[in-house]
């Protein structure tokens, strides 16, 4: 379970633990630069390259340690990495994207979400007002670089989506504040040699795992589990 841009683990805790208790064993990895105190860090220590070796690495740790029947799931960026590791790797037997931009829209809200989300978590420091605006604007000048590879490496990833011939699961809030909702059938119908078990949430916003989504997510994704790991 592969977590959001600008934030951790914690997005995929609630739908990971109820996969637990239903029998799952479940890898929640920590993508790099990001839940250390400082935003700056997913500038300065993350990148799409390291987060496709993040994601690399976790489903190799997951081999290492018995595990054969392996799938992988992302949540908006992290949906980019589960599509790329199932295009990758033939021998994952499924996997998925939730509110994932693939498919990218011309317009989205990631940046100044991402300020947003760093200013609440400068405000819990013992930073002066003058030292969060300096740090702020750091962020402003700095975050479309790093959104612009993001963007490039989605275009690739988007590119190859006819490799992956494993069934794959696409959620999608319909109500999404951060990226065009319905990009997601575009994912959907670009899964041309996948079979799609396609769900959009119609008043739900971007974060399924946990919002108004989130049981009927739980059930869809079981349903979808159920069928892959008894196929």
């Amino acid at each position: 379970m592969l977590h959001a841009y600008a934030s951790s683990a914690n997005d995929v805790r609630m739908l990971g633990r109820f996969l637990q208790k239903q029998g799952y064993t479940v890898l929640a990895p920590m993508f790099a630069g990001h839940a250390t105190g400082e935003p700056a860090d997913i500038l300065t220590a993350g990148s799409p390259k390291a987060w496709w070796q993040d994601t690399q690495n976790a489903i190799h740790f997951l081999r290492e340690k018995g595990y054969q029947q392996i799938s992988i799931f992302g949540l908006s960026l992290g949906g980019i990495f589960a599509m790329k590791a199932l295009e990758s790797d033939p021998t994952l037997i499924g996997g998925g994207s939730f509110s994932s931009p693939v498919v990218m829209a011309r317009k989205n809200h990631l940046i100044p979400e991402f300020i947003k989300l760093a200013k609440a978590t400068y405000r819990y420091s013992d930073l002066s007002e003058q030292e969060i605006a300096q740090r702020l604007q750091y962020l402003q000048e700095r975050v479309p670089d790093q959104l612009l590879q993001i963007n490039q490496f989605a275009g690739e990833v988007a590119a190859g989506l006819d490799q992956i011939h494993q069934p794959t699961f696409v959620g999608q809030g319909g109500q999404d504040e951060l990226i065009e909702a319905t990009k997601a059938y575009d994912l959907r119908d670009q899964l041309i040699n996948s079979q799609v078990s396609f769900h959009y949430y119609e008043d739900a916003g971007h974060v399924i795992t946990v919002n108004s989504a989130h049981h009927q997510l739980e059930q869809d994704l079981m349903t979808y589990l159920t069928a892959i790991y008894e196929s």
